[in-house]
This record gives C-alpha cells, structure tokens and sequence, in this order.
C-alpha cells in the first residue's frame, strides 16, 4: 500500500488519493496552480493542475500555490518547495514536533492556521470518508498575501503569525 492520508493510522485505508473538503476550497480565492491535484477532481483547486502523472515537483510553479500534499516520507519534499516558492497555502497533518515542520514550516513559513476539530476528506468521487482524517490539520502560508488570505478565509481555528 502506498501512503496517503491517515495510511500510518490505519491499515485499513485503501485510497491513496483524498480530496481538501470543499468547505475549505470554498474559503480562499481561485489558486493558480495546484502542483498536486488529484487525477479525477470533482471540484477545482486551481485553474491549472497538475497530477501525479504530471510530477509537479518536477514543474515550474508560477502564481499562488495550493498544495495538498501526498501523505507520508514526500511531504517534505513538497514543503520545501513551497518555502522555496514562498507563495501559497498548504495543507498538512498538524505534526510540530517533526524535522519536516521544523525544517519548513517553523523555519519557512509567514503564518499557520490550526483548524479547529479535525477534517473530513473526500473520495475522487467527491463522497465524503465517513471517518474524520486521524489527526489535527493545520494551513500553512508561504509569503505575505497569501497569510493575508489565510487570515481572513474566516476558517474556524487559530491562526499563528510567524513573521511579516
């Protein structure tokens, strides 16, 4: 099994693609590019994508970035990216203690919003998973507008400044 959301929580799950609850897409503005969009995409995250056929890590990222990043040992990768961009939003299991949240989120982000309770995922159908994801999640913000957009998305959660 490869990993994808909540896979280190239990063995039982069986999807390796999950979709952002559309409660959360519908709080921002369009992104420009989501370099890790699922394949199938019953609600669009971006007005370009790109899919794991694609390997968005590999591409050139130009505007706001939404990242929903593929679960697991290659989320890192992805927030270094972002970091590296350092324009748009990510959202990840809330995991602060980790090298990775240190490396690029403590030490590269401009601001975070904790969510509060924990989300639903969807299926790449658009079905909602009848159990919630197993952890806490947070957004992260790289670059000043979009933590602006973060704040104010009215999300319901704490939101952090780390710098300005």
């Amino acid at each position: 099994m490869k990993n994808g959301i909540g896979s280190h929580q239990s063995q039982k799950m069986k999807n390796d693609e999950w979709l952002t609850p559309p409660e959360i897409m519908n709080a921002f503005p369009v992104f420009d590019l989501d370099p890790c969009a699922p394949i199938v995409q019953p609600w669009k995250t971006a007005k370009k994508k790109f899919s794991i056929l694609d390997n968005g890590l590999l591409k050139e990222w130009n505007g706001r970035v939404w990242c929903n990043p593929p679960y697991g040992k290659d989320t890192s990768k992805w927030l270094e990216r972002m970091k590296i961009h350092n324009d748009g939003i990510a959202l990840i299991f809330a995991r602060t203690e980790t090298k990775m949240f240190f490396d690029h989120v403590w030490n590269g982000a401009t601001s975070l919003l904790f969510i509060k309770g924990r989300l639903h995922f969807h299926y790449v159908d658009g079905t909602r998973a009848k159990a919630n994801s197993g952890a806490p999640s947070v957004l992260i913000a790289y670059g000043e507008e979009s933590s602006k957009i973060l704040e104010d998305s009215k999300i319901e959660g704490q939101f952090v400044m780390l710098k300005s």
